[in-house]
């Protein structure tokens, strides 16, 4: 109900942009929050005033309609548990503020249920409620302050109230750079602990900082959790921050890995750090120095796989990861699950066995994503052969069709070549010459400037973006050196990777290496080395391999075109070998 109620309130706010929008985004949500307030101390009988929002927020009049939306978002609200109402707030705050700024902040609240498990992957890890330090740095609408508070105040039910906030008072922190949702986090915060007020009027006091994090700088005592959702999305730091935080870069900066890093500055020696973030880091070139880092400073204890992508953060499609991580701790086996989130708001967890970091620490991170492929993982983490082995490399397909678009061509003539598309990559692994989707054409006429783009040479062609959810995550097809002859040349398009032979002479022919990339075990390697929603050339490239001898034997199935089942069962011995 309040979901729906929020859709309405999206609505009205669509029709206001800029400024203007982000004033009456967090109008129409201090409507909600007050209505919400109202009504829950009423409930308890308390009598205390709403926390005053900073002096410098303006809050802009709203329509009596609008005003009469918000109380109802807040009345429903009500009736809700704190974490859930705090969540559907904060939801309804991300989504009415202008697209620009929570771009900016990387602004996606974590769902209750899952703030719950990596609370409780925390308490496994060895993180002691009554006596930790914890902090929360990027802590927005307080997704995570106010469920810490409320275990740290279940560890001291034996103390009376005003001991019991006094003692929490001074071990939970948070930062956040909106000074709005840090006045939302402490709004959610005396909820939380408002059964232990030991009389009207009292509250704990501000325990969020508003500032930017990636500026403060850590106290001699340190935090035995550092945890949260860390904004998400790429960034351009200033010379002096990407300075301060370059042990861990590596290209561009992504806000989440630097606050890893701010992470790692602010927990004590023995520390853990609990955070949500995207899979991306687990195998992505970007984040090579982060790995490194990481498995340097805090190896992973464990991590849980969040099953499902859709419908778990609001306009999220990141595949996402809960992770704890000790401070100081050995680079040996941790755990991996996979928990699904229920539409109750429950969750599933399934075990999927244990993975070993790689002796490399910057190289992706092969982990199983489900039970079946543990044994999988712990074969190939002694096979030592890559693409490279094989002499081949991998590269985007060069042509982003939409900046050269006057350079399509419907029809074939002087100066044309074929232009590559995904759809020619068919799923049963043959190339085929085809333009199907909308605005595909078949041909481009580069012009004088436009040449580099042109490939004369046989390659494997790989599909760069089919989804996880797909039974393939690999697809490949060798575009044949026959049809590059017909044609003098072809443009491929970057929705295709092209693994392409170093010289002329590769130890793997490119139909057996296709064929190899279409087996049902190379696709499972894959999926446990895949950490975003692409395929990427550096993944490829990291892709544990069987030697170039052993794929003598797949070179002799593809010369006679065995079928599809014999070239698995020899590609699965290849691997049941372990060492390749």
């Amino acid at each position: 109900m309040v979901e729906h109620r929020s859709l309405s309130a999206r609505t009205l706010a669509s029709a206001v942009t800029g400024e203007a929008r982000l004033g009456f985004a967090r109008a129409v949500v201090f409507g909600a929050v007050s209505a919400y307030w109202k009504h829950v101390d009423a409930v308890s009988g308390r009598g205390c005033a709403l926390r005053d929002v900073p002096s410098e927020i303006e809050l802009p009049e709203v329509s009596e309609m609008v005003a009469e939306l918000a109380e109802s978002i807040g009345t429903t609200a009500s009736d809700l548990d704190v974490a859930d109402a705090g969540y559907m707030i904060g939801v309804l705050y991300t989504g009415m503020m202008p697209s620009t700024f929570r771009t900016r902040l990387g602004a996606y609240y974590t769902p209750p249920a899952l703030c719950e498990r990596l609370l409780d992957m925390a308490t496994d890890a060895g993180v002691d409620w009554r006596s930790a330090r914890v902090l929360d740095p990027a802590c927005g609408g307080g997704a995570f302050l106010a469920p810490v508070a409320r275990r740290m105040a279940e560890c001291l039910k034996d103390r009376g109230a005003d001991a019991a906030l006094s003692n929490i008072q001074s071990r939970l922190s948070g930062f956040e750079l909106d000074p709005f949702a840090a006045w939302m986090s402490q709004v959610f915060l005396d909820v939380t602990l408002g059964e232990l007020y030991g009389k009207p009027g009292t509250r704990l006091r501000s325990v969020v900082r508003v500032c930017d994090s990636l500026d403060q700088m850590p106290g001699e005592e340190g935090f035995e959790l550092v945890v949260g959702n860390p904004p998400y999305g790429r960034t351009t730091l200033s010379p002096r921050l990407r300075e301060k935080y370059r042990r861990s870069l590596f290209g561009h900066a992504n806000l989440y890995g630097v606050f890893t890093d701010l992470a790692l500055r602010f927990s004590r020696p023995d520390g853990i750090i609990a955070f949500v973030t995207p899979t991306s880091f687990l195998a992505g070139e970007y984040f090579k120095a982060l790995r490194g880092l990481l498995g340097r400073e805090a190896p992973p204890v464990r991590i849980d796989f969040i099953a499902e992508r859709k419908g778990v953060f609001a306009n999220v499609l990141q595949e996402t990861l809960l992770a704890t991580y000790r401070h100081g701790g050995d680079p040996t086996a941790g755990e991996v699950h996979f928990v699904t989130p229920g539409p109750d708001g429950s969750i599933d967890t399934m075990t999927a066995g244990s993975f070993n970091l790689p002796e490399a620490l910057d190289r992706p991170w092969l982990m199983p994503r489900k039970e079946a492929q543990s044994t999988l993982v712990r074969r190939v983490d002694e096979m030592p052969h890559r693409l490279a082995d094989y002499g081949y490399k991998v590269s985007t397909g060069p042509l982003v069709w939409n900046r050269h678009k006057e350079s399509l061509r419907d029809r074939p003539g002087r100066g044309r070549y074929p232009l590559i598309w995904a759809e020619s990559v068919r799923s049963d692994g043959v190339f085929e010459f085809r333009a199907d989707k909308r605005n595909h054409k078949p041909y481009f006429e580069p012009n004088a400037n436009e040449n580099w783009v042109v490939t004369d040479h046989p390659c494997v062609l790989l599909q760069r973006t089919p989804a996880k959810e797909q039974c393939r995550r690999l697809i490949a097809a060798e575009l044949p050196e026959p049809f590059i002859e017909e044609y003098g040349a072809v443009v491929v398009e970057n929705h295709l990777n092209m693994i392409k032979p170093l010289d002329d002479t590769p130890k793997v022919a490119p139909a057996a290496l296709a064929a190899l990339l279409n087996s049902h075990v190379v696709d499972q390697v894959f999926r446990c080395i895949n950490g975003s929603v692409a395929v990427s050339a550096y993944e490829m490239e990291a892709l544990p391999l069987p030697s170039p001898e052993e794929m003598e034997a797949v070179e002799r199935l593809v010369k006679k075109r065995a079928k599809r089942e014999t070239l698995e069962r020899v590609v699965e011995h290849l691997y049941s070998n372990g060492a390749g």
